[in-house]
């Protein structure tokens, strides 16, 4: 009876930390997201994108073999690949027994794929003419930037929660905020749609797992 309560103790006092936890990214990414639509729609500054891209131009100038690598990597939250990672990662969870962690990356790339969607209808902002490869669509917030986030930041956040490769969590959320900065760098977001995905894509994935933590 003494060790049921201790491990439910200490049950309790892990979920206690990761709600306290996911609360806290919930509120600073979502203070974020909407200072940023101030910044944007309100004051209409476009201080912070200038300096963007002006700072990403000057490497572009310096490293002109840099660009090829960066389509490259943009790649890697682009439409064809958020559709074969979406499907076949949560596939491939479910087939080794894990379909909780199935079903989270599943929700986390469908759900955050809609909600970009909504939020780009809804502030209707038009996307740099500067852009240095042909991108449909409309700019605020990145999708490349809110969708990645939500895949990479979700498989990170499984693998700290498993206690296993750390290192590799934290590598893949460095990834997806190096992919939203490939968007920068080819013109084809400003810096604010960047800075707005990844606060969206933290905002949605906070909700999904206090969601499943609540069914849980």
């Amino acid at each position: 009876m003494r060790n049921h309560l201790a491990r439910l103790l200490a049950r309790l006092a892990v979920l206690t930390t990761e709600a306290a936890v996911l609360g806290l990214v919930f509120g600073a990414a979502l203070l974020l997201f909407f200072y940023l639509t101030r910044v944007v729609f309100v004051a209409k500054s476009a201080a912070l994108d200038g300096w963007a891209f002006q700072q990403l131009d000057s490497l572009r100038a310096a490293w002109p073999g840099l660009t090829p690598w960066v389509r490259g990597i943009t790649f890697f939250a682009s439409l064809p690949w958020l559709v074969a990672a979406g499907l076949l990662i949560p596939a491939g969870l479910a087939r080794a027994g894990h379909r909780r962690e199935a079903w989270e990356v599943l929700l986390a790339v469908a759900g955050a794929a809609l909600f970009n969607q909504l939020l780009k209808l809804h502030y209707h902002r038009i996307r740099p003419d500067s852009a240095l490869l042909p991108q449909s669509g409309l700019s605020f917030p990145s999708g490349h930037a809110m969708i990645g986030m939500a895949l990479y930041g979700c498989l990170a956040w499984l693998l700290w929660q498993h206690g296993r490769h750390p290192i590799w969590a934290l590598l893949l959320v460095v990834w997806a905020v190096v992919i939203g900065l490939t968007r920068i760098y080819l013109h084809v977001h400003y810096a604010t749609d960047v800075l707005a995905g990844f606060a969206a894509g933290l905002v949605w994935l906070a909700l999904l797992r206090l969601a499943m933590k609540v069914k849980v």
